[in-house]
C-alpha cells in the first residue's frame, strides 16, 4: 500500500465496523457466557454457577441431543460429499446433452423452503396414508412408520436433508471440476486412461479445495440443523431425533432461558471444537492448479 494511499484510508474508519460488530456480535457472545450460569428472565436473574450444566448433562432428553446431533452432521456430511461428488462429475461431462436441464432439476430442492419440504416429506412418510408406503404395498412390502419409530426417524430426517441440500455440493463440485485443465484428461487419455482413471487420478485429487467447502459447509449446517427436525418430527417420537438446536428452543418455551443459553453456548464451543480442527486437517494438502 502507497503512503498516499495510507493517508486517504485513515484507521479511523474501522471504528464505526468494529463498534457495530461489538455491539451485534461480540457483546451479545459474552453476555451469553455469562447469563448461561445464571437463572433468568427479561426482569431478575440470579447466579447459579455451573448448575445449568450440571443439569444439561444430567437430563437423559438434553443429553441425547449431543449424540443425536454429532450422528445428523456427520452422516448428512458424508452422504453430501460423496453423491456430490459423483453428480458432479456426471453432470460436468460434456458428453451428456442433458446436463444443463439435470443440473436444473438436482439444484431445485435448494429453492424450496426447508419448512415446505418438510411438510411434504412428512404427508409422503405418513405410516398409512403416505405415498411411500402405499407404493411400497404395491409391491407386497410393509413400509415402516419412518417418523414414528424411534430406530429409524432420525436416519428418515438425514435422508430428507440429504435430498434437499446435495444440490448445491453438486454445484460447488461442477464449479471445481470445470477450473481442472483439459490438459490433464488429455494427456492421461494419450497414455490409455480409462474414464474411471481420470476420475481417480485427475477428478479425485484435483476438485480437493472444492470437497473441502462441502465438507465444512455440510457439518456446520448439520450442526445447526433446526427447521427441519422441528417441522418434521419436533424431537419426537419421545427424544429421539432431538438435536441440540430443538432442544435449545423447547428449553425457551419452557422458561428455562437460562439453561437454553447454556445450549447455545454448548452449540458453539462444539462447533468451533469440532469444525476448526476438520478445516485445518481438511485444508493441509489442498492442490493449487
Amino acid at each position: 500500500m502507497t503512503r498516499a494511499m495510507k493517508k486517504l484510508y485513515s484507521p479511523w474508519f474501522l471504528v464505526p465496523v468494529g463498534a457495530i460488530f461489538f455491539v451485534l456480535f461480540l457483546l451479545p457472545t459474552l453476555m451469553s457466557f455469562f447469563f448461561s450460569m445464571t437463572t433468568w428472565t427479561l426482569t431478575y436473574w440470579k447466579f447459579t454457577g455451573f448448575d445449568n450444566l450440571r443439569m444439561f448433562f444430567r437430563e437423559i432428553s438434553l443429553r441425547i441431543s449431543f449424540k443425536n446431533t454429532l450422528i445428523y452432521s456427520v452422516l448428512t456430511c458424508g452422504f453430501k460429499v460423496v453423491l456430490g461428488l459423483i453428480f458432479g462429475a456426471i453432470l460436468s461431462s460434456h458428453m451428456l446433452k442433458t446436463r444443463h436441464f439435470l443440473r436444473s432439476v438436482l439444484f431445485f430442492p435448494n429453492l424450496i423452503s426447508t419448512l415446505a419440504v418438510g411438510l411434504t416429506f412428512k404427508s409422503l412418510m405418513h405410516p398409512t396414508r403416505g405415498l411411500i408406503n402405499a407404493m411400497l404395498r404395491g409391491i407386497g412390502i410393509a413400509g415402516p412408520d419412518w417418523l414414528g419409530n424411534h430406530n429409524i426417524a432420525l436416519y428418515s430426517i438425514i435422508g430428507i436433508d440429504v435430498w434437499k441440500g446435495v444440490g448445491i455440493a453438486t454445484v460447488i463440485y461442477i464449479s471445481g471440476i470445470l477450473s481442472i485443465p483439459e490438459q490433464y484428461y488429455e494427456a492421461l487419455s494419450i497414455d490409455g486412461g480409462s474414464t474411471w482413471d481420470k476420475f481417480i487420478h485427475i477428478t479425485v485429487p484435483l476438485c480437493r479445495p472444492a470437497r473441502n467447502s462441502v465438507i465444512i459447509l455440510a457439518f456446520i449446517g448439520g450442526m445447526r440443523t433446526f427447521d427441519l427436525v422441528w417441522v418434521t418430527t419436533k424431537g419426537g417420537p419421545g427424544f429421539y431425533t432431538d438435536l441440540l438446536a430443538s432442544v435449545i428452543y423447547k428449553q425457551y418455551c419452557a422458561g428455562y432461558y437460562g439453561l437454553a443459553t447454556l445450549g447455545n453456548v454448548l452449540m458453539l464451543l462444539l462447533i468451533c471444537a469440532l469444525a476448526y480442527p476438520l478445516y485445518f486437517y481438511i485444508t493441509r494438502k489442498e492442490v493449487d492448479l
